[in-house]
């Protein structure tokens, strides 16, 4: 890494990538920049907002143990062995995930935080952190959804006098207990929000925007391309992705299906309103609650992309592969097609050819 200037008082660090994120398709890039010879703090910089390692599972519920987890592939290079299913999946990736920058020594910087990245000199990228700025010739981006949760405005929302909190402050089932509990949202986390508060809560209400779909029987590798291509299509047209979850429906599970038998997944259509003492439909019908949960996902946290343009009239950025369209310098990872933990691996490996071959030319002033 070297030092080139000084920009208001900051002095530059030259490097030739810096990767933005320390998540799963952080990792996976970092890693195949380095089986390509380059070195960390020499020719990448890794960067990470987080406290420590373990990407965005770091920040998951207790009760979400590594059992309940949907599928966790292992990043390049270090399979995961040996995990306890019982034990939260916080610790468990965590862990793993530690013990693979060990391993590869990628050097990730952390706490980190990036506020901008914006066009510099001589066709390189300027990238300000909170612990100074780099100029690089490709930007990696990896930062994922966990940052940027979704809230939809309701009307009355500001009234309710109960408490509101969203998947991403979940803290688990014990703090409902005895209180009537609404909870927002028909994918996997909503799910598992509620059978877990059925439990302890006094009552629950489920409320979903769409019908929730089940499926039954493997999710084979024709299933997964399907979903895939789904989300792909968003992201060519240049609108915001959707998550590869959201379009391959509910595993049916014994615990789905005993939940089902019971009642606890038992679908309301959405509500109108929020009242000061619960929700209301248009009908008249009225649910009282001391809580409202929303469990209604999140969007990718790119906004300190936006010096750069990169977003289309519908909202999302437009990406061929992992590469900006509107940047070649810029790759994408582990955003729509590529969030997935198999997907993410795939990405930083695609990414970082395509990056080897930038690097080869020389560089090119951008407008």
């Amino acid at each position: 890494m070297n030092d080139f200037g000084v920009e208001s008082g900051q002095i530059v660090r030259d490097v030739d990538v810096v990767v933005i994120g320390a998540g799963q398709a952080g990792l996976s890039a970092a890693y195949h920049l380095r089986r390509t010879g380059l070195e960390p703090d020499r020719d990448f910089v890794v960067l990470d907002h987080a406290p420590r390692p373990g990407g965005a599972w770091q920040f998951r519920w207790p009760s979400l143990t590594y059992g309940k987890v949907h599928g966790m592939h292992a990043l390049p290079g270090m399979e995961l062995t040996g995990a306890d299913d019982s034990r939260p999946s916080s610790e468990v990736i965590g862990a793993y995930f530690s013990a693979y920058e060990e391993r590869f020594d990628l050097r990730v910087h952390r706490p980190v935080e990036v506020s901008a990245v914006r066009e510099g000199e001589g066709g390189r990228l300027l990238v300000e952190t909170s612990e100074g700025t780099y100029s690089t010739r490709a930007l990696i981006n990896a930062t994922g959804t966990w940052d940027r949760p979704f809230w939809p405005r309701y009307q009355g929302q500001e009234t309710f006098r109960g408490r509101q909190l969203h998947t991403a402050n979940y803290p688990g089932p014990e703090e409902f207990a005895g209180q009537r509990v609404i909870v927002v949202g028909g994918g996997a986390s909503g799910t598992q929000h509620l059978m877990e508060i059925a439990e302890v809560a006094a009552e629950t209400t489920w409320v979903t925007r769409r019908e929730p779909v089940y499926r039954e029987g493997p999710f084979g590798e024709m299933e997964g391309r399907a979903a895939v291509a789904m989300v792909e299509e968003r992201v060519r047209l240049g609108l915001p992705p959707q998550s590869v979850v959201s379009v391959t429906g509910l595993p049916l599970t014994d615990a789905i299906k005993s939940a089902l038998a019971r009642g606890i997944l038992d679908r309301n259509t959405m509500f109108d309103r929020i009242t000061p003492t619960g929700v209301a439909w248009a009908d008249g019908r009225t649910v009282d609650a001391d809580v409202i949960l929303w469990a209604t996902g999140f969007r990718a946290a790119i906004d300190h992309l936006a010096p750069l343009r990169l977003r289309e009239p519908g909202g999302g950025i437009r990406v061929e592969g992992t590469r900006a369209v509107r940047d070649e310098r810029v790759h994408l990872v582990g955003y729509g097609p590529s969030a997935s933990t198999i997907g993410a691996n795939r990405a930083g490996r695609a990414a970082v050819t395509e990056i080897r071959r930038l690097l080869e030319r020389e560089p090119v002033a951008h407008p």
